[in-house]
């Protein structure tokens, strides 16, 4: 099969953000009294955007330290979340091996390319800016760009739509479970990468199609399949 649009997710598929992701959470609850939580931890709950990852993280604290519920709101947690996310976005953000040999690869080839995640489109954009990311792709969705967010199918199908293609010459490539439902929902090819987060288990449990080493195995076997 050749295919004329790839969509890649973001967080731990196509950058690792882990770090200035824990640093806002983390600072967030430092300004309620809360104290810092472990960078794995919060890593294992990447993956919905930012503002799930603070409830399911407060949900934990609460379960430990029930007496917080009582005086933390939720609602200022996250506001103070957004804030330190504004501050932390893109500072230590660093591209995957190969991410923009491939990109440059699949663009040069005539490949349409979009970049589809959970995390909010404004906090998107800034870390495809500087990781010199953003020059690759046709069309970025944001968590908040579409009245619903992966893993539904209309999320996929507004790429196909907008960029002019068909499902059955499209793939998406994720690192998460939440990727591999969200093409299978939008009848696109489900591809993933090893690495990235996905709440600790292995990718292949979520049954993608393919399962790629890295980034430029991507583009090389896209660009043999149109070669073909």
């Amino acid at each position: 099969m050749s295919y004329d649009i790839v969509s890649f997710d973001l967080d731990g598929t196509l950058v690792d953000t882990a770090g200035e992701i824990a640093e806002a959470a983390n600072r967030a609850l430092e300004s309620h009294g809360i104290a810092r939580r472990p960078v794995p931890e919060i890593t294992l709950l990447i993956g919905h955007g930012l503002r799930e990852l603070m409830i399911k993280l407060l949900a934990k604290v609460f379960l430990e330290q029930p007496g917080l519920a009582d005086r933390i709101r939720i609602d200022a947690v996250l506001e103070t979340l957004d804030r330190h996310y504004g501050d932390t976005t893109g500072t230590m953000a660093q591209p995957y091996e190969g991410a923009h040999e491939a990109l440059t690869k699949l663009t040069t080839a005539g490949v349409k390319l979009a970049c589809v995640t959970n995390k909010e489109t404004r906090h998107a954009l800034r870390v495809l800016q500087v990781t010199d990311l953003d020059r690759y792709f046709d069309l970025t969705i944001g968590g908040d760009s579409l009245p619903e967010k992966k893993p539904h199918a209309s999320v996929l199908r507004h790429v196909v739509s907008k960029l002019n293609g068909d499902v059955r010459r499209t793939a998406h490539v994720g690192d998460s479970r939440t990727d591999v439902e969200a093409a299978r929902n939008a009848g696109v090819a489900a591809w993933a990468v090893p690495y990235g987060y996905n709440a600790g288990s292995p990718i292949a449990d979520a049954q993608p199609q393919k399962i790629f080493p890295g980034l430029l195995h991507v583009a090389e076997h896209v660009l043999a399949a149109r070669a073909a």
